[in-house]
């Protein structure tokens, strides 16, 4: 298998502190930059922020304003 399959994995549980357990996430997209997207984590039962992702683009992406 080609290693470019690996590159982006999606968190479908984490630790939540408030709850005190592993539980599922929710994915919400939360910045776009010029660089890459900004995902953040949600417990799915209490609603707090668990954790982040930064997914970077691959390919250069050309702003033009007019």
């Amino acid at each position: 298998m080609r290693r470019e399959q690996y590159r982006d994995f999606d968190a479908t549980e984490l630790f939540c502190p408030l709850c005190r357990r592993a539980v599922p996430v929710r994915k919400k997209l939360l910045l776009v930059l010029a660089n890459g997207d900004k995902y953040d984590y949600t417990c799915i039962y209490c609603g707090t922020s668990v954790g982040d992702k930064m997914v970077t683009e691959k390919d250069n992406l050309q702003i033009i304003f007019k």
